[in-house]
């Protein structure tokens, strides 16, 4: 993570009061705090992205145990609390008329986003998962559903499915089209070759089904 951005959350993450707290930073015989919120930072961030335990990020962070897990319920906290207004959300028509006029100046009357899934390894799968979680190549991952605008505004992710599946078994279990077999799809209307359509669709894939809310990108333009 570049310094730049460390910065930032840093400083975001204090606006909500996660570094303040006199009781998690810490202080030493003189009274002077001891532990930076940079360190705090690099510690929730090993264990977030490697996998790591509290008392792994010790021996680097020189926090400890009790320190580490404290900072790290702060920090998911204090991201849910900072960011769930932009991102952990369904897009409002005010975000649907951004995403279509972008789509719109890129060639792409109608589009809503690109979907697709991956597959996230995970290196450190408990034993107890490890069943649920393999994949076809004998690796244990995660499978992550995305639908992300142009300007990689990412409006939709699904994370829940269990064992070796594909992009359309993970479709099957994902609410990303629930509010359209609902009915209460977004009025979207545009027109192409004469034809006038009232249904949004992302970019997909060759895999994924043909439903008026997907359409194939060309493999050989």
């Amino acid at each position: 993570m570049k310094r730049t951005k460390v910065a930032a959350v840093v400083h975001n993450s204090a606006v909500t009061g996660m570094w303040t707290d006199i009781g998690i930073l810490g202080c030493d015989a003189t009274g002077v705090l001891v532990l930076l919120p940079e360190q705090k930072l690099t510690a929730v961030i090993r264990m977030l992205a490697y996998g790591a335990s509290a008392n792994q990020v010790d021996e680097i962070a020189q926090i400890g145990k009790s320190t580490t897990l404290e900072a790290l319920v702060r920090f998911c906290d204090a991201v849910e609390n900072l960011y769930t207004r932009d991102y952990l959300r369904r897009p409002t028509p005010r975000d649907l008329q951004r995403l279509l006029q972008k789509a719109e100046a890129k060639g792409f009357l109608g589009m809503i986003g690109s979907i697709d899934c991956m597959h996230w390894q995970w290196k450190n799968c408990p034993t107890a998962l490890q069943g649920d979680y393999g994949n076809r190549k004998c690796q244990k991952s995660i499978i992550l559903e995305v639908v992300a605008g142009s300007d990689t505004w990412v409006w939709h992710a699904f994370f829940r499915v269990a064992r070796s599946q594909n992009d359309l078994n993970v479709l099957s279990q994902s609410p990303v089209f629930n509010d359209v077999l609902r009915g209460q799809g977004p009025n979207i209307t545009y027109q192409v070759n004469n034809t006038v359509y009232q249904t949004g669709y992302c970019l997909a894939d060759d895999i994924y089904p043909r439903w008026t809310t997907f359409v194939k990108s060309i493999p050989n333009p």
